[in-house]
């Protein structure tokens, strides 16, 4: 197992340094910082804790759209060794007030429109709230953060008489095995889980990053994965940022249209999505034109072929900017047609396997010796293995050890007693197989997890109890279809009769009800797209769970 890494905060000194006057974070059609400009911002904010009183150990909890600033404060709290607390901007505001007070956050830093939703009652631990876009306080009940407020200019000119300077770029690197990240895993109907997150488990995950896709001068990076959840911060933040890429921020869901624009303007180096979105593209874009009967009889030509797909592959690739060396999808396998295409046209795409309490990445293969069908080997700084008399052969639970796993989750015992085996490996939940090469090939999900087309991890169980919550409604069940939530409903029979809901047309507009119900308590990333009544109520184990497979 590789232990032998270094605190990432070194190599985010080291490219500061080196890259003082090139960009480090932008906004998409917005403003920029330099690297300079960011590690001066960063000792600006630490000014501003220092002469307020916050100390190493505070939670400070970090809500808002993705954006450069968002980037800036994550740096700020993280190297001032506060413990960070990303809160998904998608969440209703009733789950983010749970979460930011679960967690014992101090502070907040968001951004004006989030604000607006909020209830600052219902954070009772929260003495200030923070805009990231300008540090304006939007509320304080502290006497001394107002003072350190209105006074940073000059306490920051006081402490740098002479300015900021490279020299002065000094993070702590001798806090490794210290909390850094309560990443909560969802809003939670339940005990929320916040995976609790070492500045190791971090640095063993982005020194792999840079040991395996190494970052180059000049590379850019699109950021359009929630930096809330782990892949995003980890995969598209501060591996790439640490090797002195230059991270451009889309902000909010963009449209096709401004995405693939934005891949031609930044011409990032890495692509890091999910398999949905690569295969919306080959059923969009590839599909239509290589099943062309013309293009199918080209295609068994051996010369034709080999000139025909490299032809379409260049201009996959263009679509991205034309610098891409790695596509790397994460999160579900890739559908098998859609591999079989990729591999006919060479495109240097990878599937890996991860989750929020592996800092994220379990598996991780290059694509060049990439087995088809898997996701990837055991990373190297930690160890995989399978829970089954014959790994290779018979189905078992994946369970995971290393410096990249996390600590448990925050004050929720009892599921951190369960995250763990009796000799320290960690239940993924998740079932599979190891080839005698190493390469893990997942075989189902024990856990019921839904991955949506933008990354966002929905779970079916916290959907349906919203669900069951509306009236009329007996039993639900979840399911994704064609990246599209749909909920199965058994309605409660007696209820309908009781009120005389009878007729076809006030069936429909029940269904309607209870849909637009649900989906006002519901995250917009796991709306309601369609309900479907079922006459009889479902299939149950012994235990009284409903048989989900029987429902896909």
């Amino acid at each position: 197992m590789y232990t032998d890494f270094e605190h990432y905060f070194v190599r985010l000194q080291n490219s500061i340094n080196k890259y003082w006057d090139k960009d480090a974070l932008c906004d998409y059609r917005g403003k920029s910082m330099t690297f300079g400009q960011m590690a001066t911002n960063v000792a600006q904010i630490h000014t501003f804790f220092e002469t307020a009183g916050i100390k190493k150990d505070d939670h400070v909890a970090l809500c808002a759209k993705n954006c450069a600033n968002w980037a800036l404060s994550f740096l700020s709290i993280a190297s001032y060794e506060t413990i960070v607390v990303p809160i998904l901007v998608d969440f209703k505001p009733e789950s983010i007030q749970k979460l930011v007070t679960h967690s014992d956050s101090i502070m907040l830093m968001t951004d004006r429109d989030t604000w607006k939703k909020l209830d600052i009652n219902e954070m009772p631990n929260v003495r200030a709230v923070i805009d990231i876009e300008n540090t304006d306080l939007l509320f304080c009940n502290d006497d001394k953060i107002k003072v350190a407020h209105d006074n940073l200019p000059d306490a920051f000119k006081a402490k740098y008489p002479n300015g900021f300077s490279k020299t002065d770029v000094n993070y702590p690197t001798n806090n490794m095995d210290n909390l850094s990240v309560i990443n909560y895993t969802s809003g939670s109907t339940g005990d929320p889980k916040g995976v609790m997150l070492t500045h190791r488990s971090l640095s063993a995950g982005i020194d792999f990053g840079h040991r395996h896709i190494p970052v180059l001068q000049g590379d850019n990076m699109v950021s359009m994965l929630p930096m809330a959840h782990i892949y995003g911060l980890a995969f598209e933040f501060l591996y790439p940022l640490s090797g002195g890429a230059a991270i451009h921020y889309l902000g909010k869901s963009p449209s096709p249209t401004l995405l693939l624009q934005a891949m031609k303007d930044v011409r990032p180096y890495l692509i890091c999505t999910v398999p949905l979105v690569m295969e919306k593209i080959y059923k969009g874009k590839l599909k239509p034109v290589l099943s062309k009967p013309l293009m199918k009889a080209l295609t068994k030509i051996p010369g034709i072929k080999t000139l025909i797909f490299n032809k379409v592959r260049e201009q996959l690739d263009g679509a991205f900017g034309g610098r891409v060396r790695t596509y790397v999808m994460g999160g579900a396998p890739l559908n098998p047609e859609v591999e079989d295409c990729f591999r006919k046209i060479k495109f240097r795409y990878t599937v890996g396997y991860g989750m929020t309490e592996a800092s994220p990445l379990l598996a991780y293969e290059d694509w060049r010796r990439y087995a088809k069908g898997s996701c990837g080997k055991s990373v190297d700084c930690g160890m995989a293995r399978i829970d089954s008399p014959d790994p290779a052969k018979i189905v078992g639970e994946i369970q995971a050890i290393g410096p990249n796993i996390c600590i448990g989750y925050y004050k929720n015992e009892k599921a951190t007693k369960e995250l763990f085996t009796d000799d320290g490996y960690i239940h993924t939940g998740d079932l599979g197989l190891i080839d005698n090469n190493g390469n893990i090939f997942i075989k189902g999900r024990s856990k019921n997890m839904i991955l949506s087309a933008n990354g966002q991890n929905i779970y079916p169980e916290e959907v349906e109890a919203v669900l069951n919550n509306q009236d009329y409604v007996a039993e639900s069940v979840v399911v994704d279809r064609e990246s599209k939530l749909v909920a199965l409903l058994y309605l409660n029979q007696d209820a309908l009769k009781r009120d005389g809901i009878t007729s076809m047309q006030q069936i429909e507009d029940l269904k309607l009800t209870i849909m637009a119900g649900a989906n006002s308590s519901l995250p917009t990333y796991s709306a309601i797209s369609k309900i479907e009544l079922h006459d009889q109520p479902f299939e149950k184990t012994p235990k009284m769970s409903i048989k989900r497979f029987l429902y896909k």
